[in-house]
């Protein structure tokens, strides 16, 4: 008896282990079913509340998480998103957006009983009036002209029903639904934000094609796939992937190796990896890594530029040569650009050889606004016409940057010591250069812009008076009647062709008045793996993963 029931019991455990086995064989087996995209994120993310994206690195994440009343396509086009269509009033002055009835919050225990509820225009009301809270929000001076005078009752959105969101503003404004694009506009749950209070940021609940699972600050940010997301390409519900997860490794050498292993299924950004080993002087993926990966390039709606700050107002102005226009001018003639982009970038971008306005925006025409090319004999005339002929007397200029620009400001360097322009380059912290830059503390700095919305506004907002830093962000002070008056008249244009020609009027300013140095017009690069599908890029670079598919590797 004894043998037997040792039997029995060796028995039902070699049944128990087998069972055990097989069941976590099944669910490995389920788990490289799974599709999951994986990138890296050097910068690290601070938030995954959309109220404060103001970001790439946050804009990422919260992009796949939440959704607004209108979103823009890869070609820039405005299309429908929880707004299925909508109408402006013929003053431009009140728009009114008709809202999907099937979008629904994620599942999450801020709700009762966990379950996820249907959006409502009052949503919308909540949303966009929790922009107005400077401790959560970096879109409050977006929000100026939302009219809350008596006019409206006080109240810049209404909620006329639970399917319409009415919106009205002091003035027209024709980029508007462009800026309502940017993610700060996204729609929250009311219960979410009372819920977890200051923690929202990282317990996020939207609407997005992907929902929250995990994030261990500076480690990893794991999110799965909403499987009651609105969306659908054809008959098919987004998204495809089962999860994506981002990896916040801060050396690019290590991230470049962890992409060679097959850990991350791309990287973004010319900074990320080390261009000089991976790219040709072409800008063209090196043989052997052409073999592992697909390189996207796409225009980009970013201008790298030097910043000078002219108002004579200010002390450090009153004493610096640079207050005198043809210096600068002989400063924008004083080295080659199309070398820059060639040896300092290996071809990624364009040379800036128009105005502030990059390629990829309507307006961008570099045939009709002439800016600068490398001209020793114009900077040669121009330093007699500042007083300072060969440079003789010119004092020495500092130009303040960061450790990534260090190269590439050194070239500029260079190119004007030859042409008798003398520069001291001082390298800043990144977040000390963007303080003392916005306190108008630096005469001569290396910034650069980046669109926050698809329309030419978002640029040129940089030199309207009314937006001097700090306040604004109108780090040069350029104060400029005649563009002052044709920025304020293109915000409230609303035919193209009319805008374009306006734009191109205040570009062709800027270049002539010389606040700036335009270097490149940006272009977005990624390295991606083969396995990636239907994986696109846009002059926005935004993350969209909601249609990506990716094909699992045989072992």
């Amino acid at each position: 008896m004894i043998h037997s029931l040792k039997f029995v019991k060796l028995s039902i455990l070699c049944l128990f282990v087998l069972a055990l086995t097989t069941t976590c064989s099944d669910s490995k087996q389920d788990q490289d079913k799974r599709t999951v995209f994986n990138y890296n994120e050097m910068a690290g993310v601070s938030t995954l509340d959309p109220a404060s994206a103001n970001n790439t690195e946050v804009i990422w994440p919260v992009n796949q998480l939440y959704n607004g009343l209108v979103q823009l396509d890869d070609s820039l086009k405005l299309t429908p998103c929880i707004a299925k269509n909508w109408t402006v009033s013929d003053d431009g002055l009140t728009y009114i957006f008709t809202l999907r009835d099937d979008v629904y919050f994620h599942d999450n225990q801020c709700f009762e009983n966990g379950k996820g509820r249907k959006v409502t225009a009052k949503d919308f009301v909540i949303s966009f009036n929790r922009l107005y809270d400077a401790r959560v929000s970096s879109a409050v001076s977006l929000l100026a002209n939302i009219d809350r005078t008596e006019k409206t009752g006080y109240k810049g959105f209404m909620a006329s029903n639970d399917s319409t969101f009415i919106v009205y503003l002091k003035e027209p404004f024709s980029a508007f639904l462009d800026v309502l694009t940017m993610k700060y506009f996204s729609v929250i749950p009311y219960e979410a934000v009372d819920f977890y209070g200051q923690d929202f940021r990282r317990n996020p609940v939207g609407t997005g094609p992907f929902k929250f699972k995990l994030w261990e600050e500076g480690t990893k940010l794991v999110l799965l796939k909403n499987e009651n997301y609105f969306e659908f390409d054809g008959k098919n519900r987004l998204p495809y992937l089962d999860a994506v997860t981002i990896s916040f490794v801060k050396d690019r050498e290590t991230a470049f190796m962890e992409l060679l292993n097959g850990k991350y299924d791309m990287l973004s950004g010319a900074d990320a990896f080390n261009i000089n080993e991976v790219l040709d002087k072409n800008g063209n993926l090196k043989s052997a890594y052409a073999e592992k990966f697909v390189m996207q390039k796409q225009t980009f709606l970013k201008t790298d530029y030097l910043g000078i700050l002219i108002d004579e107002n200010i002390d450090i102005v009153k004493k610096s040569p640079l207050k005198v226009k043809a210096l600068r001018k002989a400063i924008n003639y004083g080295f080659d650009r199309v070398k820059l982009v060639q040896y300092f970038r290996n071809n990624v971008g364009y040379p800036a050889v128009a105005g502030f306005i990059p390629n990829g925006l309507p307006s961008y025409n570099e045939k009709v606004v002439k800016g600068y090319t490398y001209n020793p004999e114009k900077v040669r005339q121009l330093l007699i016409e500042a007083g300072y002929p060969d440079g003789k007397n010119l004092p020495e200029i500092t130009l303040h940057t960061t450790d990534n620009y260090l190269e590439q400001t050194e070239f500029i360097q260079s190119q004007l010591a030859d042409n008798n322009i003398s520069v001291k380059i001082s390298v800043d912290k990144p977040v000390v250069l963007r303080q003392a830059v916005a306190s108008c503390e630096y005469n001569f700095f290396k910034k650069s812009w980046v669109g926050d919305y698809a329309d030419e506004e978002s640029f040129m907002s940089l030199f309207y008076s009314k937006n001097f830093a700090p306040i604004g962000s109108n780090y040069t002070h350029y104060k400029n009647p005649e563009f002052d008056v044709l920025f304020e008249k293109v915000i409230r244009e609303q035919n193209r062709e009319v805008k374009n020609i306006l734009y191109q009027q205040m570009d062709q300013m800027l270049i002539d008045d010389a606040p700036i140095v335009p270097l490149y017009y940006d272009q977005v690069i990624r390295l991606v793996q083969k396995n990636i599908k239907d994986f696109t890029t846009n002059p926005m670079n935004l993350l969209n993963l909601k249609k990506v598919k990716k094909e699992l590797k045989n072992d």
